[in-house]
């Protein structure tokens, strides 16, 4: 059952057009992951979502309502994780969460809240006393506190410490437990291979990819060896040694194009051990979100053949649901 439904959704701002008929689904009580570059068009989609902004054409649909007909009941139901801002730089943090609290019939106690999302004892110090990531903490805190049935989710381990990010991560697997739907967007891509049950990707403002991280992993050409180890190492000398090419595509990070057989794999590692070269990471056939995401935001023909699927299928089920 899909809590969040959105039908071909368009968003123009004049001439251009930010969303282009984007269809996806959030699962009730899952968490779904929007990515995409600067400008593809999540930030729209979700403030349609919110009802903060008029669709030009198409439909989505949260918990059932219309965000922009219904928008005082949907109110009760959803929670916003805004990218930033949202409170005064002179409120303090215990007194935003209860006022927040108050807004609400039955919402969760501020002081376990706090406990949670790692704020316990910063509850006199204001926003502006707080660092970066506090804020985050704050602003995640304030989107739940309410009980939401549908927790938007901006960006939110964006410039959050290591040990934060931990703790947020948490929440939200917490939330999913707890029956609550996510959707969140992130530049995270870790994040979004550990977090999401589904994810969709938006390139130009279309859906490129979507389906499960697994899916998305085992999508495409995948015969090649990826490996971390040292900035700058001589690709030549290595491609010669295996006979095959080798890349280093991001500082740090390399693609051998050949299958990761156990010969290729034994040979790289000797190279580099004769020449006392730390091996980071190596990964044989196997695709991380990050590797899908820079294929697809870089690859147009690789884009509608990624697209296509996912489309129909949407369609396919929205048909099922309205013959059920």
């Amino acid at each position: 059952m899909a809590a969040v439904e959105v039908d071909e959704l368009t968003v123009r701002y004049g001439d251009v057009v930010a969303v282009d008929g984007v269809t996806f689904e959030a699962g009730a009580g899952e968490i779904t992951a929007v990515l995409g570059p600067n400008g593809a068009g999540k930030t729209s989609t979700i403030e349609v979502l919110e009802g903060f902004r008029a669709p030009d054409r198409g439909g989505v649909r949260v918990t059932g309502l219309d965000p922009g007909l219904d928008h005082a009941a949907l109110t009760h139901r959803i929670g916003v994780m805004l990218q930033s801002g949202g409170v005064g730089p002179g409120v303090r943090v215990g007194e935003a969460l209860r006022h927040a609290a108050a807004l609400y019939d039955h919402s969760l106690d501020a002081g376990e809240l706090l406990e949670r999302v790692g704020l316990s004892g910063k509850e006199r110090r204001t926003w502006r006393q707080i660092s970066g990531g506090e804020q985050r903490r704050l602003a995640l805190a304030l989107a739940l506190v309410g009980r939401p049935q549908v927790a938007f989710l901006d960006e939110p381990s964006s410039g959050v410490d290591p040990q934060g990010r931990l703790a947020i991560r948490e929440v939200i697997a917490g939330l999913r437990r707890d029956g609550v739907t996510v959707l969140l967007t992130t530049h995270d891509l870790d994040e979004a291979e550990k977090l999401a049950d589904h994810v969709v990707i938006l390139d130009n403002g279309k859906v490129v990819a979507a389906g499960t991280p697994a899916e998305l992993m085992t999508s495409g050409s995948v015969d090649e060896v990826r490996f971390g180890a040292a900035t700058g190492l001589d690709t030549r000398s290595l491609a010669r040694h295996l006979g095959v090419s080798v890349t280093e595509v991001r500082s740090g990070e390399y693609v051998v194009d050949a299958v990761g057989s156990p010969a290729l794999v034994a040979s790289l590692t000797a190279w580099l051990a004769e020449r006392n070269e730390p091996l980071a990471d190596l990964r044989a056939s196997r695709q991380r979100l990050e590797d899908v995401f820079l294929r697809l935001v870089a690859e147009p023909s690789a884009l509608v053949v990624a697209q296509q699927p996912d489309a129909r299928a949407e369609r396919r089920r929205r048909r099922e649901r309205r013959r059920s």
